[in-house]
């Protein structure tokens, strides 16, 4: 319900020629509210004086105010006030739409959806043509998940107000989240008519032309992209990573977006216990606990943790699920909880009852995060793992965990975190995940019986003309190859065979690769023989998924910590000749393996025997060093000293030096 006030002006007009005087009103007086010396809205309210009998100019006056205080409840964010304050209202006015719509609205803020979709249904009822009541209504069914309905109700909200610009942005969001990138590009196309100067509309476009691989649209708008977010207004930290990298800002995008969005509370009931626990409560945070990267990654983790020392609790504010992935992870956890319906206060209010020592989240400025938990302190420590490629820019989150090669260490100056450094890789991967034992064949993958096959199985906003201009160039040099990318959308397929065709490559080399079940995608990797990277933004579980599958990787090492994850696995694998420092390195290396079918083959036999003796897929190892990262955060929290950097030492090096408190090497496998 945010104050457009020449819309506001143009709409409080209409309704005082309908006759709609105290809806009039209410939005003139909303207008003073804000903006005092409005002389437009001054002199509307005293025509609308004017015009009412002396006899009842006393009750409209109190009508009029009483619209004026619990729209000013609402915008000042005293969501239980203008709640309150509505239904007392609604009682007194049970014809006023605008009651009912600042009760969905409230409802909408407090996650009270049923109660939402309700008073903003009645608020239509009564004025079918309430444009602001619609676009609640669909911003309430988009919070839900309910994107059709939610699309349907944000295009009304366009049409009865075409000059609506949260309508068109709004829209946008939900043909983002629905995965109808060209529809959201149009959708934004129109707020940025309405309203040039949005950074954040503009940002969302950007990523949504990265997902159709829209590169000259992206390069005509390129000179505004360094700016974006960094200053002004926020851009959600997500939607630029693809863009450039540049650690240093997204780290500015970062922290003004949370300093934006979020506020920090000061967190009731945690008092430092005199006697260190015997057994830490590590509470894990997310949306993703189904069938998703996150817990192909992370779902041994869970069962790994040394029961003796740890209570797992998850926290899942994403949609139900009933699938393979969530049903193992309940098996693995001591507590689940489904939070999905509370507020950010009442999930962090909630972990806090459950006295959680470390709150872990999963999420940070990923699709359907909810870092507001984390600004009321769901835990005395805060640790942002494994879902956001980058500091999350929070002064409520206390540390990151990364590695010595995905954030090297005179890297941390970008980062508003205290490092946790974790020997090998900072990424956890599950060493039991299944391949399927039927392969494809080539032709059942549209593949050609004979070639090298080049493959980049990371979304394809990740690709740029950078790469792709070096992909052509192995294409035209490497004969009878083919380039094998995954489907993400009709309109980035025909973009890419576009550009291939532009840089004198058939298009009908370039194959698309359907989404499969994970298994199944695990076990054709076998017919690809070499694994192409992006640059801006690698491979992440793509590259641990085609390491698994014995399908070697070339990286080029970026700057950021997005651009430097395979960097990290190929480190941990201990392929370090896979990552290149350079382009003219990166292109230089693809077409030395692809152009030696024995090296090629070395390496591959190479990988086959790191794959179960290197650290990166040893679940087991991997869940002692972060216990042990857990334990010395909250030691500095137990001994009252600020966060600061957390060094890991590796397993073996303990063992050497005598400890026993990071567990053994095969626990848990």
């Amino acid at each position: 319900m945010s104050l457009n006030v020449k819309r506001t002006l143009l709409k409080a007009k209409s309704l005082a020629k309908q006759g709609d005087k105290h809806a009039a009103a209410a939005l003139y007086n909303a207008i003073l509210d804000k903006f005092p010396a409005n002389r437009q809205a001054a002199q509307g309210l005293a025509s609308l004086q004017r015009a009412q009998p002396a006899s009842t100019q006393a009750s409209k006056q109190a009508f009029i105010e009483n619209m004026q205080s619990l729209v000013s409840l609402f915008n000042e964010g005293h969501l239980q006030q203008a709640l309150s304050a509505g239904q007392a209202l609604a009682r007194q006015y049970p014809d006023e739409p605008l009651i009912h719509n600042v009760l969905g609205a409230a409802n909408k803020s407090l996650r009270h959806y049923d109660a939402a979709i309700a008073s903003l249904t009645e608020a239509i009822r009564l004025k079918p043509d309430y444009a602001e009541a619609y676009s609640n209504l669909g911003a309430a069914f988009h919070d839900i998940g309910r994107y059709e309905e939610a699309v349907t109700h944000y295009r009304k909200a366009a049409r009865y107000d075409p000059y609506f610009f949260e309508a068109y942005n709004n829209l946008g969001n939900v043909l983002m989240d629905s995965n109808r990138p060209k529809e959201a590009v149009s959708s934004y196309q129109k707020a940025l008519e309405l309203r040039p100067d949005s950074a954040e509309t503009l940002s969302n476009m950007l990523f949504q032309l990265a997902q159709i691989c829209d590169w000259n649209t992206i390069e005509s708008l390129a000179s505004r992209i360094p700016a974006l977010g960094v200053s002004g207004d926020k851009v959600h930290p997500f939607a630029l990573l693809h863009s450039e990298d540049n650690p240093a800002r997204h780290r500015l995008r970062s922290e003004l977006y949370v300093r934006q969005k979020f506020q920090r509370h000061e967190a009731s009931g945690i008092i430092r216990p005199e006697v260190k626990p015997s057994r830490l409560r590590i509470g894990y945070f997310s949306a993703d606990f189904h069938n998703h990267a996150t817990m192909y990654l992370m779902a041994k983790l869970f069962e790994c943790h040394d029961r003796s020392r740890y209570v797992i609790h998850a926290y899942s504010y994403g949609m139900g699920s009933d699938d393979g992935m969530r049903n193992r992870l309940l098996e693995a956890v001591d507590e689940f909880h489904d939070v999905r319906s509370l507020s950010d206060s009442d999930i962090a209010g909630l972990a806090r009852s459950h006295d959680i020592d470390i709150a872990v989240d999963l999420k940070g400025h990923t699709q359907h995060a909810r870092m507001g938990i984390f600004s009321y302190r769901a835990a005395p420590v805060q640790v942002s793992y494994l879902g956001y490629p980058g500091t999350t820019g929070a002064p409520f989150i206390d540390y990151l965990v990364a590695d010595p090669l995905v954030l090297p260490p005179e890297s941390k100056d970008h980062y508003c975190e205290e490092i946790i450094f974790l020997p090998h890789s900072y990424q956890v991967n599950d060493d039991t995940r299944q391949i399927s034992g039927t392969v494809p064949s080539r032709k059942d993958e549209g593949l050609p019986e004979q070639g090298l096959v080049f493959c980049c199985f990371n979304n394809n906003f990740k690709i740029g003309p950078r790469e792709f201009d070096i992909w052509m160039r192995l294409l035209l040099q490497v004969e009878d190859s083919v380039l094998w990318l995954l489907r993400s959308n009709t309109e980035a397929e025909d973009n890419l065979r576009e550009q291939a065709q532009i840089r004198g490559i058939d298009p009908d080399r370039i194959v698309f690769a359907d989404r499969r079940e994970h298994s199944e995608h695990l076990a054709r990797h076998q017919l690809a023989d070499l694994f192409l990277d992006t640059f801006n933004y690698n491979a992440h579980t793509t590259a641990s998924d085609a390491l698994w599958a014995g399908l070697p990787v070339i990286t080029l090492a970026g700057q950021g910590f997005a651009a430097r994850v395979a960097t990290s696995l190929l480190g941990a694998i201990d392929l370090r000749e896979l990552i290149t420092r350079s382009a003219s390195e990166y292109e230089q290396l693809a077409l030395a393996l692809a152009l030696d079918p024995a090296r090629l083959t070395s390496l591959k036999s190479k990988l086959a025997r790191n794959r179960l003796t290197t650290p990166l897929f040893d679940t087991g190892l991997f869940a002692r060093h972060i216990e042990n990262a857990y334990e010395q955060a909250y030691q500095k929290y137990f001994d009252n000293t600020a966060p600061d950097t957390i060094v890991v030492t590796p397993w073996h090096m303990a063992i050497v030096a005598g400890s026993a408190t990071i567990g053994s090497h095969n626990e848990g496998q």
